[in-house]
């Protein structure tokens, strides 16, 4: 199914049983109706594809080498990715919120961590 993670399909996230939790948390949340896994988890452009490649090469290796954590923790640098889209798809919003304030150091999803997958 290699092909697959090529696409768009939140399914092909649930390939591996590690994210299959994920993925059942991301059908009952109040993003799926509006958001795919790459919305959220992978920049625009050829970014989209490094980060899955990315992704995919320390998944496989935690696959391969038994290293999965009991809970599976974003890394820093998906944390930020993710930060970044919900910034980019929200912008007006965040834009309102930052007049007149600094939002450098306040992050979306330490208040809104359900909104792409409920636990």
């Amino acid at each position: 199914k290699g092909t697959s993670y090529l696409g768009n399909d939140p399914a092909t996230c649930a390939n591996c049983h590690a994210m299959s939790g994920h993925y059942q948390g991301w059908q009952n949340a109040s993003h799926h109706a509006v958001a795919t896994c790459n919305d959220c988890h992978t920049p625009g452009g050829a970014g989209k594809y490094v980060t899955k490649a990315t992704h995919g090469y320390h998944h496989s290796m935690a696959f391969t080498l038994g290293g999965y954590p009991d809970v599976i923790r974003a890394r820093p640098e998906s944390r930020a990715i993710v930060e970044a889209q919900c910034r980019r798809c929200h912008a007006d919003m965040v834009q309102a919120m930052a007049w007149g304030a600094d939002l450098d150091g306040v992050s979306c999803v330490r208040c809104h961590d359900s909104v792409g997958h409920l636990r």
